[in-house]
């Protein structure tokens, strides 16, 4: 297993690399470029520029969160074999820059919705949280003017301004859409590229729907483990494999987040894992707690033994934590401060940690997959 952190990019980010980099047992980041068009092709000098930048840094990047997916791959439209031409181009530059892994998701228009960015909690902290009522009672004009007002700094990912200006007609674009028609072309894409993930050896691994309940009149469909099963039996390739988001699953609360893990991990078909907290408020409602288990309604422990247990040799990454210690959009984007998610992933470490000096007996673990300790390396004896 291997500890990572979300790094939007130059410019992008106001945690740097540096502060990444002294977090303990983090080996890596992950990352994308932002800016890059759906069904675009990467340019090859950007990517050579981006693991440069992170390599520099002393930190490794493996996995690419995300290379998004057009909408007419999604829909099925004209002009979908170029855009998936363009997509397997991407691949094959980023399996030059030693790229093993990519994270996308097929949700339709909308990647992700929260009803705030910014909800205040007891303890003087804030955290993103989802109200259904008031997420049904919105429309995601309103939704998005909301985010640009509260998020200041930084446009959020999926909710840009450009991408705004053509929201109508997106979703008029899902009118009518059924279920077989989307799994017919989650196929069509997937028998597309998986090939070319065989031969580049990166594993595909596509992230759940979030949040996992329909919104705006749009379907969503990576909810829940019988849709799972049926978007990896599309192709029965190892390479197709899910991103485990434990925040995204663990938020219907009908699903059995470690049960899922065992299921599809024993199977090989878990590449990468996000791993948060949430609290449910009722049914559908929830905010993003603090990784450490009391502070929400997920079992740290049992996710983090189910991922050991079925031989995780993947990547993890602390996903969404709450804004702390003052931290403000000046020192994260809402749910991706630096405080709170480098606290998540030393707890999520010393969870493994323990759970792998158990499995053997004892006896203490090398990881030789973890960075050394800092302050270890800086200074010699004290």
């Amino acid at each position: 297993m291997k500890m990572t952190f979300r790094w939007f990019g130059t410019g992008a980010d106001p945690v740097s690399l540096r502060e990444i980099k002294q977090i303990p047992g983090m080996t890596g980041v992950v990352t994308s470029l932002l800016d890059m068009p759906a069904g675009e092709a990467w340019p090859m000098e950007r990517i050579t520029a981006m693991k440069e930048t992170i390599s520099a840094a002393g930190l490794e990047v493996e996995v690419i969160e995300s290379v998004n997916i057009h909408e007419d791959i999604k829909l099925g439209a004209p002009g979908r074999d170029e855009k998936i031409e363009n997509y397997i181009t991407t691949m094959k530059r980023l399996a030059q820059v030693g790229i093993k892994c990519i994270c996308y998701n097929m949700m339709p228009v909308l990647d992700w919705a929260r009803s705030h960015l910014y909800y205040d909690l007891p303890d003087g902290s804030n955290t993103m949280r989802y109200q259904a009522d008031f997420i049904a009672a919105t429309t995601p004009e309103e939704l998005a003017a909301r985010y640009a007002e509260e998020s200041g700094t930084y446009e959020m990912p999926g909710w840009e301004p450009e991408r705004m200006k053509h929201i109508r007609t997106a979703l008029d674009a899902y009118a009518g859409f059924t279920e077989e028609q989307f799994y017919a072309n989650m196929k069509y894409f997937l028998d597309a590229i998986i090939p070319h993930a065989e031969e580049l050896d990166i594993l595909m691994g596509v992230h759940p729907d979030d949040p996992p309940q329909p919104i705006f009149g749009l379907p969503k469909l990576i909810i829940k483990r019988e849709n799972l099963r049926r978007y990896l039996d599309l192709n029965p390739s190892k390479y197709n494999g899910l991103t485990l988001c434990t925040g995204s699953l663990g938020a219907r609360i009908q699903n059995d987040v470690p049960a899922l893990i065992r299921e599809f991990g024993a199977e090989g078909r878990i590449h990468f894992a996000h791993v948060r907290n949430l609290k449910f408020e009722n049914d559908t409602d929830f905010y993003e707690s603090a990784h450490y288990t009391p502070c929400g309604s997920l079992d740290m422990y049992a996710i983090m033994k189910a991922l050991h247990d079925t031989g995780f040799k993947g990547w993890v990454r602390p996903d969404h934590g709450r804004m702390i210690w003052d931290e403000t959009t000046k020192k994260g984007r809402p749910g991706y401060g630096l405080y709170d998610r480098a606290l998540g992933a030393n707890y999520l470490l010393g969870l493994w940690d323990a759970i792998d000096r158990e499995a053997r007996g004892g006896a203490a673990s090398t990881r030789p997959d973890a960075t050394p300790n800092n302050n270890a390396t800086q200074g010699g004896a004290q």
